[in-house]
């Protein structure tokens, strides 16, 4: 049984992706475009609800949004509190959905909003989307900032109520304070090493290897600018999967694709220059391209192709977070 097939069957691999955008709108009809990851054997996936920019009341309009529409389909999909939800959902035939905030501002600079978020299903948030903010830095800023006091807060907040620590998108320095701080494994949601594109964005080694320290996992991420290619193709991603396991082994290596629905939104987004600076491509026509959840399939076997095992492949695929999100989830 292949691992695809077997997150249908409710047996080991459910194949997974960390991170996904739907349209950043309050509208519960988008909840089915997520069919195209049932369509592709996948069984589960966090949906992104909010970015620092994003005001804390438009963040909770979107999250109910959403919740709204998983919610009234029951034998489409399951909102999930633990991960041993996921894995019921894979038994039952439906596909498992969690929440993320790419950024801790939604919280308006109150700690009691990540308990309020986690009950609402959020279970995975980063601390600095691109540029520094109350929590810590972004990885465009022009000085790297660490976790600030409040950061510390957050982070210790979230080890409590048990939601992710996520360390995408974030400065250096922030990203080693996580580690440092945080009593649970850091993961990265959805980035790539650096050592296969040079781009402020993507993360080192030292970091990779951090976060594989923390008992954390890298998801890679699957946008064609960021993997060294101005294509999201297969062979693109499954290189950055690879050199991540040279670094780490497979156990600390997942999915976070990235992948945009509505590029149309992306392009409004990408037109604040200091979210996203001028000369790192992120304006380049065809440069943000997205690896798809139908290719989930197609890394598989090319992986098998490369050598790895049955449990190395179910692992990457979705296995890997799945460990983590068993000893941080509650």
């Amino acid at each position: 049984m292949t691992t695809l097939n077997a997150a249908r069957a409710g047996t080991r691999g459910i194949a997974w992706d960390q991170h996904t955008c739907l349209p950043l709108r309050p509208d519960p009809s988008a909840v089915r475009l997520l069919d195209l990851y049932a369509e592709s054997g996948i069984g589960f996936v966090s949906i992104n609800v909010g970015m620092d920019s994003t005001p804390p009341l438009d963040a909770i309009k979107v999250l109910s949004a959403f919740r709204r529409g998983i919610l009234g389909e029951p034998d489409r999909y399951l909102l999930v509190d633990t991960a041993d939800d996921v894995k019921r959902a894979a038994t039952e035939g439906r596909l498992a959905v969690a929440f993320d905030l790419e950024g801790t501002e939604p919280l308006d600079g109150e700690l009691e909003m990540i308990q309020t978020y986690h009950d609402l299903g959020v279970r995975s948030m980063l601390i600095a989307y691109n540029r520094h903010n109350r929590a810590g830095g972004g990885c465009h800023d022009d000085v790297d900032e660490g976790l600030s006091e409040f950061g510390k807060a957050v982070v210790g907040e979230m080890n409590r109520v048990g939601m992710f620590v996520d360390a995408t998108h974030c400065s250096r320095r922030t990203t080693f304070d996580l580690f440092e701080v945080s009593a649970d494994p850091v993961i990265f949601s959805h980035s790539v090493p650096a050592g296969v594109k040079d781009h402020p964005r993507n993360i080192d080694d030292d970091q990779i290897i951090g976060c594989a320290a923390t008992g954390g996992v890298v998801g890679i991420n699957g946008v064609g600018l960021f993997l060294g290619a101005s294509h999201a193709s297969t062979e693109a991603i499954v290189r950055a999967i690879d050199y991540t396991v040279g670094l780490v082994g497979p156990e600390h290596v997942g999915l976070g694709l990235d992948f945009v629905f509505d590029r149309e939104e992306l392009n409004k987004y990408l037109e604040a220059p200091t979210t996203y600076p001028e000369g790192y491509g992120y304006r380049n026509e065809g440069a943000l391209e997205f690896v798809s959840p139908s290719q989930f399939p197609e890394i598989a076997a090319a992986l098998e192709r490369l050598g790895y095992e049955g449990q190395a492949v179910e692992g990457i695929l979705g296995d890997n977070f799945a460990r983590v999100a068993a000893e941080v989830w509650r």
